[in-house]
């Protein structure tokens, strides 16, 4: 037996609901941080090097934030096939 939920909510109403803490405000800091860091970058050489210096966890903290867009990504597009179906 297979039951399927469907909840219409906002993200900030479902992190609210799961009692997730409201970190917009350090994702922000983060991002102009970032943003400014790379406004100086030339070539791709300079672009990994600073990527790894800004990013929380160095080299660890991008392959695992690569692996979980990849996963999203593999997941999504069979989910989306099997919703043709």
């Amino acid at each position: 037996m297979k039951f399927h939920i469907e909840i219409d909510c906002t993200p900030e109403e479902a992190r609210a609901f799961m009692g997730l803490p409201d970190v917009s405000k350090a994702n922000n800091i983060y991002v102009e941080s970032i943003a400014k860091a790379m406004k100086g970058v030339s070539n791709p050489d300079q672009l990994q090097e600073y990527a790894q210096q800004l990013a929380p966890m160095g080299q660890m903290g991008l392959k695992m934030f690569q692996s979980f867009m990849e996963s999203g990504m593999r997941g999504a597009g069979s989910k989306s096939k099997s919703d043709d179906d």
